[in-house]
């Protein structure tokens, strides 16, 4: 059970974040969870959103680099140490985290999202669940 993540290249300059939000916004795209790693001249801006085949499609139209990659979101406890059960449970088979980044909190039922890259998807889903945690599917993220 996986999530679509969109990675796009974008250039380190003034308003360039603006018009790509307000690019997805105009064509009705919500962000559920994102995070940019930057350099001096551009970053790579890593979205979770509620339609990733429309935003692929509307960035790639807007002449953006663009790719999707298939990820992991996760819910989890929101208390201490409720990261370091999920991190123990991929540690334990062996799983390595590429990166990770939150999605958003649930403040109602004190649980959190995260977004894991993971060498192995399959072994990862199967460690997770074995391990009492529930996977996001792509229907259900576009929904939260």
């Amino acid at each position: 059970m996986t999530v679509k993540q969109l990675s796009v290249f974008v250039e380190n300059r003034p308003g360039r974040m603006s018009a790509m939000t307000r690019l997805l916004g105009d064509n009705g795209i919500n962000i559920r969870a994102m995070s940019i790693a930057d350099t001096k001249d551009f970053g790579i801006l890593r979205l979770i959103v509620n339609d990733a085949d429309k935003a692929l499609e509307v960035l790639k139209e807007a002449g953006c680099s663009v790719t999707i990659t298939n990820v992991l979101a996760i819910r989890i406890a929101d208390r201490p140490g409720g990261l370091a059960d999920a991190m123990d449970v991929l540690y334990k088979d062996n799983i390595s985290v590429e990166y990770m980044y939150a999605a958003f909190i649930n403040e109602q039922d004190e649980t959190a999202y995260l977004v894991l890259r993971v060498d192995s998807n399959d072994k990862a889903i199967t460690a997770l669940k074995e391990g009492g945690f529930h996977l996001l599917s792509q229907d259900e993220l576009s929904k939260i």
